[in-house]
């Protein structure tokens, strides 16, 4: 597992040149855009027939629509065929109601009743209920979600989780041992999230939402009902109430993606977790984590924001950086391209690092 050093982060630079690799050029690919939302979620999936998928819509606001709708034009779609909500959370459904002035959306994915008492987003349920009037599909776990070409299966929602085997699970999870249950709330809408596994050929990921950390465990364990993937989205931001070793460990992706935030997410616990999962090629971020410094976090290539030199020597010489800090303009996503046979491709638009990781044995 590759670490930062101090000189490839404040540089910003490890000689990319030397670094790339070539891309997969025949046939088409399913494309992923991890859109930063700055501690929230928004991915954007586009199926090589061109259909569109879009997991969340980010925070309210002026900041991450426009990213959004930046990743959208970018993919060449014109309408979002899907739009899963995990869950109802002000980082995953604030911006929903200015996206669906924006564009058109065909339909609606989400696990059902809010189970908190009070919504974070004002008004959300009945600004839902009418943009979502008779193109709304409530999912369970062992449903699909259909896409031409994908295998989009339901593996937990409203609190409920998959208990039939995907194919390639099924089998006992020994990372299971001495992972115990935390406190979780029952009126957490993070425990509803509604989350799937997706395969297109060969190539495998999940995205969980912020699924919480004993769903993960009913889900995983004592068998794996997912099997393994490529890819691994961290669940919940990288916050230690997810990303359970049980869940991780077993799900042994090549690589993980954590969409997290300078502060929101990356917690150290959660990148130990990461960086010790076996088989685990690269981990990539959307941000570097002001929470754990050099020791954790990945090399600069493969952030896809980094934050000014002058920000990480304070943090290094223990200066507290200054909250409330202007969001990072330029923003960038980072994108994955897969295969059928099961390679895929993940580049980072801010330095135009990108790597390819090849088909497994």
């Amino acid at each position: 597992m590759r670490r930062t050093s101090a000189v490839a982060l404040l540089c910003g630079f490890v000689g990319v040149a030397g670094l790339l690799a070539g891309q997969a050029t025949d046939g088409k690919t399913l494309d992923i855009y991890y859109i930063d939302t700055e501690g929230g979620q928004s991915t954007l999936f586009v199926s090589p027939a061109g259909e569109s998928l879009l997991v969340d819509t980010g925070n309210p606001g002026d900041r991450d629509v426009p990213r959004i709708i930046e990743a959208l034009t970018a993919a060449h779609v014109s309408r979002i065929d899907h739009l899963w909500l995990t869950h109802y959370h002000v980082d995953h459904v604030g911006g929903l109601e200015q996206l669906a002035q924006r564009i058109p959306v065909q339909h609606f994915y989400d696990h059902g009743k809010n189970v908190e008492p009070r919504e974070q987003v004002a008004g959300f349920s009945a600004m839902y209920e009418a943009l979502s009037q008779g193109k709304r599909t409530t999912v369970k776990p062992g449903d699909k979600l259909r896409m031409a070409g994908l295998d989009i299966t339901v593996v937990a929602s409203a609190g409920q989780v998959l208990t039939t085997n995907l194919p390639g699970g099924g089998r006992a999870n020994p990372a299971c041992a001495g992972v115990k249950p935390k406190d979780e709330s029952p009126t957490d809408d993070n425990g509803q999230s509604a989350g799937f596994a997706l395969t297109y050929g060969k190539f495998r990921t999940v995205d969980l939402g912020d699924l919480l950390w004993n769903r993960e465990l009913e889900l995983m364990c004592p068998t794996n009902r997912i099997g393994t993937v490529d890819l691994y989205l961290t669940s919940h931001h990288g916050l230690s109430q997810s990303g359970s070793p049980a869940l991780v460990h077993a799900l042994a992706p090549r690589v993980a993606i954590m969409n997290n935030g300078t502060r929101k997410g990356g917690a150290l616990d959660a990148f130990e977790t990461v960086h010790t999962s076996p088989g685990l090629e690269d981990l990539w971020q959307l941000h570097w984590s002001y929470n754990v410094g050099l020791d954790h976090n990945t090399a600069g290539v493969f952030i896809a924001n980094i934050e000014p030199n002058d920000t990480v020597a304070g943090i290094l010489t223990a200066q507290a950086p200054a909250r409330g800090a202007a969001p990072h303009v330029p923003a960038y996503w980072l994108k994955v391209s897969a295969r059928p046979d099961g390679a895929f491709t993940v580049t980072n638009p801010r330095n135009g690092f990108s790597k390819t990781y090849r088909p497994r044995p």
